[in-house]
């Protein structure tokens, strides 16, 4: 699959809600990684944050209902961010009162991390839609 995106330009994509298709995102990553040349640190960010925003997609807002998609779009803009989205179609989630992952009584809980991973990995992130959208923004 190449990618060819342009800027300006917004390609998209919909998934099944399966676990399955995460390895479709990452092989969709590395063609724009060598396609738009951004760093190994940029790259870096944007696998993990958009691969944890695709899989809380699949298993949080469509809870791994098959029947249900989650929609991916990358875009390309005139100063070079990459802006990524992933909506569900799920009930969304209060994303303004998020337990602090790194306060003491959730240290070992084995979740909820996976959004403050992405806040810290992205250089802007906005929630829309009660919480089924994210957008991401990448300087690449």
């Amino acid at each position: 699959m190449q990618t060819k995106i342009k800027v300006g330009q917004r390609q998209e994509l919909i998934l099944d809600s399966l676990p399955t298709v995460i390895h479709q995102v990452e092989t969709l990553i590395e063609e724009y990684r060598s396609e738009l040349q951004f760093k190994d640190d940029i790259f870096g960010n944007v696998m993990i944050a958009v691969t944890e925003a695709v899989n809380n997609a699949i298993q949080h807002g469509n809870k791994g209902d098959s029947h249900k998609k989650v929609h991916l779009y990358f875009e390309l803009t005139q100063a070079y961010q990459l802006n990524v989205g992933v909506k569900d179609e799920g009930e969304g989630f209060d994303y303004k009162n998020l337990a602090d992952p790194t306060a003491p009584e959730n240290i070992d809980k084995p979740g909820g991390r996976g959004i403050f991973l992405m806040e810290h990995l992205t250089e802007k992130i906005q929630f829309n839609h009660q919480g089924r959208e994210v957008v991401m923004t990448f300087y690449i």
